[in-house]
């Protein structure tokens, strides 16, 4: 019998049918603490994908650390083909500090595939490539709105080959994004080096939100169903079509003032519709904001007072969609006009 592939990670081995907790140190900051990233790695009996699941590159964006802490936990991964790589957090400072950034004020989701004799948003990011990455087939990472910003439940991905829109489909989120790379993201690098790679939006920074936090869950145990990794009657399967969206955009301010909004997450809005007012303090300015064509609220600025081009709700763009559609996938249908 042939012997199985050795695994590791950063010099620890783990074994068929073993699990692991290896810690990736990063650096030591000016007050002597140590920086490590903690990786927990589930490696199967028997051969398969490997996927990494990765929260908190930006780091206060938390609801997928606590969607990856759920699924490490589940009984379900007990006797996975494959092996899982799970990383809850991998911005190990911004998460203490409840930042979206490194000490260097780098964002880690914007400094990849990285380089070892660079910043230290580069070197985590090489980091991860080598050790992460590299031995991986698959991947999906968590992510929430910035600060004060809230996103629907999304998955976003490049579906310009069928395997990657197999993938994303079976993660079964009411709406998929076909979006393009971002220059120095996770996703562009992992992609060039063939993973088929995923992105999970939902929530907002520094919540812990229960229902975003399920749907990540289930919609992961889903993907890894899908690639083999877990049986298939296992799985709870939510059981409909999502919606794809060809693109996304926001909608800015046209005028500073504060909002008030018409329209909340995931409502389906048409060409035309007002969807907010911009207000002065004084009540001498009332501007509509209208929708300049169909789509799907994917995002929204929770902060009512805003200045001119400031963002305020992200839509995706979708073809005109019936009641019945959006309600079975869990949509708003078009209200009135705000008053």
């Amino acid at each position: 019998m042939p012997r199985k592939k050795q695994f590791a990670i950063n010099g620890t081995k783990i074994a068929p049918g073993e699990r692991k907790t290896v810690m990736l140190p990063v650096a030591e900051l000016y007050d002597f603490t140590a920086l490590e990233i903690p990786v927990h790695v589930i490696r199967g009996k028997k051969d398969g994908p490997v996927m990494f699941l990765s929260a908190a590159l930006h780091g206060d964006e938390i609801n997928g650390v606590e969607i990856i802490r759920e699924i490490i936990k589940s009984p379900l991964v007990d006797d996975i083909k494959g092996t899982l790589i799970a990383l809850p957090v991998v911005n190990i400072f911004g998460f203490q500090n409840k930042s979206r950034y490194l000490p260097d004020r780098r964002d880690l989701n914007r400094s990849f595939p990285g380089s070892k004799h660079g910043s230290l948003a580069g070197r985590i990011a090489h980091l991860f490539m080598r050790e992460i990455v590299s031995k991986c087939t698959h991947g999906i990472d968590f992510h929430t709105g910035a600060i004060h910003r809230s996103n629907f439940p999304q998955i976003r991905a490049s579906l310009d080959n069928k395997a990657t829109m197999d993938f994303a489909s079976s993660f079964n989120a009411p709406i998929i994004i076909d979006s393009s790379m971002r220059d120095g993201s996770l996703r562009e690098a992992a992609r060039s080096k063939k993973v088929n790679i995923l992105l999970f939006e939902g929530g907002e920074a520094l919540r812990f939100e229960s229902d975003v936090i399920s749907m990540g869950v289930r919609g992961t145990l889903q993907a890894m169903s899908n690639i083999g990794m877990i049986e298939d009657e296992k799985v709870e399967n939510t059981k409909y079509e999502s919606i794809v969206a060809k693109d996304s955009f926001w909608l800015r301010a046209p005028n500073s003032g504060t909002v008030r909004m018409g329209v909340q997450l995931g409502t389906y809005v048409k060409k035309g519709q007002v969807v907010g007012l911009i207000l002065d303090l004084l009540g001498d300015v009332e501007i509509e904001i209208t929708s300049p064509e169909d789509g799907i609220v994917i995002g929204v600025n929770n902060l009512p007072l805003v200045t001119l081009g400031e963002a305020i709700l992200h839509l995706a763009t979708v073809e005109r969609l019936n009641k019945r559609e959006l309600k079975k996938r869990g949509f708003i249908y078009p209200q009135a006009d705000i008053d």
